[in-house]
């Protein structure tokens, strides 16, 4: 059987599509500061979406990154951020920049070895550990077998807050996947007709998803949350509470895919949301927008218009630097005195309580617009915001993605020229 080459790992027309080794210098560096501040060894990287983020590849093993004080780190004339792999080596090597990778990459070693073998590269403290985001026996066994060179600290937080600040590489990611997200809006537009369910229009957009890159998977960060790329609700379907935290719930399919689209039939004159996600190069982009066939009657149209205020409310208290807190609360209160205090994202006693969640490699990142984030959204923050409405007969209600600039608050989704209702 004839050996694979990296020749064979590319994106679409021979495009190299690996994350540029001077963006993963700059995170490194970055985490390495940040160590040193809060006064942790090291980090210890195992999640596969921050691996992607440190290491430019989702390959098997954990990533050291040194702080910049510690004897490891180049600075100190250490060995700097090693990658140990258990699989497959080549791979990561190709995929974190090949001859020109700003790591090293090495094979794992036993465990049993492991911390004589951190000890020996410089390593004289307890190693921050990825507490929030690996498994507790991953954790526990990676805490017990490097015990010996102090007890491990949690340093999921510090990659949390790292991330929230994208880089202008990362936002170009995120313009083009709105592109390829806009093509599947319209794909949505073409195949609404009487009689057609739910999952029928999901599978048009997923065919332009899929054609321009996506890779199957949208990353969430809170357990058990799993979520679909495209949720589109007719109806009272919209309406129906399922285990994911957002106003829209969905019936699903059945019982284990149990939100989103399922096989509801569309009809005349009733609310089509269309949810969408598209994930390029691990980067989510969220937007929504509303479809009918024969038109919404005015209440619905007047409902729409309200949440476009509130919307506005929220996009101008981020972009003045307002906590999120304040912004959910602006928006929020906005809501209620329109009379929609029961119909804001969902129906009691199934509402979310939140109006937007920031996005990049996750779908729900931090911050959100809601109560107990007292921050603002930093510069080069994005966030998906998204007031909806649920009722009986329906839901409605409005989404884009934006990011902060230091000139205010830039939409990054559908603009001005995409209508907030498509009737078809």
């Amino acid at each position: 059987m004839a050996s694979w080459t990296v020749g064979n790992l590319h994106g679409p027309d021979g495009e190299d599509w690996r994350v540029p080794v001077s963006e993963l210098e700059s995170r490194i560096t970055d985490l390495s500061n940040r160590l040193a501040d809060a006064e942790i060894a090291a980090a210890l990287i195992q999640s596969p979406v921050d691996l992607y983020y440190y290491a430019g590849g989702r390959q098997n093993g954990a990533l050291l990154i040194p702080a910049v004080d510690s004897a490891a780190s180049l600075e100190q004339g250490g060995d700097g951020a090693t990658f140990f792999v258990r699989r497959s080596v080549e791979r990561a090597k190709f995929e974190s920049g090949g001859s020109d990778s700003c790591l090293d990459i090495q094979q794992f070693p036993s465990l049993r070895s492991f911390a004589e073998t951190l000890s020996k590269m410089g390593i004289d403290g307890g190693l921050g550990l990825q507490h929030g985001e690996i498994p507790a026996d991953l954790s526990q066994r990676f805490g017990s077998a490097l015990a010996s060179l102090g007890a491990a600290k949690d340093c999921t937080e510090i990659v949390h807050r790292q991330r929230e600040k994208k880089s202008n590489w990362e936002l170009s990611m995120m313009r083009e996947g709105a592109n390829v997200q806009r093509q599947m809006f319209d794909a949505v537009k073409h195949s609404i007709e009487l009689g057609a369910t739910e999952l029928e229009l999901v599978a048009a957009a997923e065919e332009v998803s899929r054609r321009y890159g996506f890779g199957g998977t949208v990353q969430m960060r809170r357990f058990p949350l799993q979520c679909d790329r495209a949720v589109i609700v007719s109806g009272r379907a919209g309406g129906i509470p399922s285990f994911f935290d957002s106003a829209i719930g969905g019936t699903g399919p059945h019982p284990m895919a149990g939100m989103g689209s399922g096989f509801t039939k569309l009809r005349a004159n009733r609310p089509i949301l269309v949810d969408l996600v598209h994930v390029h190069r691990g980067y989510v982009v969220d937007a929504t927008r509303m479809f009918s066939i024969g038109g919404l009657g005015e209440s619905w149209l007047e409902r729409l218009s309200d949440m476009v205020e509130v919307s506005d409310s929220v996009v101008a208290s981020l972009a003045r630097g307002d906590n999120c807190s304040e912004a959910w609360e602006i928006g929020s209160e906005l809501a209620t005195s329109m009379g929609h205090g029961e119909h804001l994202m969902g129906m009691q006693p199934d509402q979310s309580k939140f109006l937007g969640h920031s996005v990049g490699l996750q779908l729900d990142e931090s911050p959100v617009v809601a109560r107990g984030f007292d921050r603002p959204l930093v510069d080069n923050g994005v966030m998906a915001i998204e007031p909806k409405l649920v009722f009986d007969d329906g839901s409605i209600g409005l989404e884009d993605t934006w990011v902060r600039t230091s000139q205010g608050m830039e939409r990054v989704t559908l603009d001005d020229s995409y209508e907030l209702v498509i009737d078809c």
